[in-house]
């Protein structure tokens, strides 16, 4: 079983950057799709960006071209580079391990905690 933490999260102003961290517990270089994902107050959790086992990544429509998912498989880390960041960006973001295509909840082997970003106008 994987352990994922996140961190890099906290209060920018809009237009800046922040650069989000994904620490496993052990390697992740087997683990199939690696997701980030983000909840904002009253609104259903969102999947914002994927990265494959075989480095294929994946963007939600709105935050395509300021945000990027990578990975360290050394560092057994991914991360979520996130630029031009708007005040509707303000989430909880989480990281979660993801086993099978499906979105179902039995695919997912484990999710981190949350970082809070704030974005101000």
């Amino acid at each position: 079983q994987v352990h994922l933490v996140e961190s890099g999260g906290g209060l920018v102003q809009a237009g800046g950057s922040l650069r989000l961290s994904c620490a496993a517990s052990r390697s992740i270089f087997t683990i199939v799709f690696m997701d980030w994902y983000r909840q904002a107050p009253a609104k259903q959790r969102e999947l914002v960006a994927t990265i494959t086992k075989g480095g294929s990544t994946n963007y939600a429509e709105p935050v395509k071209g300021r945000f990027t998912i990578s990975r360290d498989v050394v560092k057994n880390t991914v991360y979520l580079q996130m630029n031009s960041l708007k005040p509707e960006d303000t989430a909880v973001y989480y990281c979660a391990a993801r086993s099978a295509r499906s979105y179902d909840s039995s695919s997912y082997d484990a999710w981190g905690l949350g970082t809070q970003v704030t974005v101000s106008s």
